[in-house]
């Protein structure tokens, strides 16, 4: 599971599937610095989110490897009402009363796609990426909130979370290794480096 590169959102909005959104200069860097630490990796198969910064992150791979990039919707960033606003703690849409009725429950969470349904999607994407890579190697292209959720549900930890203290930097990796079916192991790499996870738009 590849998290896309840093994007181009000089207003800082929360783009989530707002089309339109690539990556940066920084990002175009961070992708091909992912597909330099992959060279030599039996991948077989690369799949993306539908979303711009994703495709763009996977097109350094693909190109390596002399593949084509595969979507699958179940990558995609979760929904969220706050699309397209300013969120930042302490300004922004966050305060306003006519939004704090999507602030209810974090435990689901109340603004935006369910934790678990997420959870169970990524899971999906990932067996069908293991499946058509059969023997070898997959790479996922997706965002930050859903392979952070993934990682959670599969290590069997509350879903609910606080977005400070996500472990998946801009183009990190974090793998599912499987024998057969079974999953065996997950671990974490950061081929570009480690982001901040609480900046806004990244």
């Amino acid at each position: 599971m590849l998290r896309h590169g840093e994007v181009h959102n000089p207003t800082g909005i929360l783009y989530g599937r707002i089309p339109g959104f690539g990556l940066s200069d920084l990002g175009r860097r961070q992708a091909l610095t992912v597909a330099e630490f992959l060279k030599d990796r039996d991948i077989t198969y690369v799949v993306s989110s539908p979303l711009q910064r994703a495709q763009e992150t996977a097109a350094p791979i693909v190109d390596s490897h002399q593949l084509e990039v595969a979507t699958d919707d179940r990558l995609i960033e979760p929904t969220n009402v706050f699309e397209g606003q300013l969120v930042s703690v302490g300004a922004g849409s966050l305060r306003s009363p006519k939004h704090w009725k999507h602030l209810i429950n974090p435990f689901l969470p109340s603004w935006g796609e369910p934790y678990l349904q997420i959870a169970h999607r990524m899971l999906g994407a990932a067996h069908r990426a293991r499946a058509a890579a059969e023997g070898h190697e997959a790479v996922c292209v997706s965002h930050q909130l859903p392979i952070w959720t993934l990682r959670r549900f599969l290590e069997a930890k509350r879903l609910w979370h606080d977005p400070r203290h996500r472990e998946c930097s801009l183009a990190s990796l974090t793998s599912l290794e499987f024998e057969d079916e079974r999953l065996v192991r997950i671990t974490y790499q950061e081929p570009a480096g480690a982001t901040d996870p609480k900046v806004t738009g990244a």
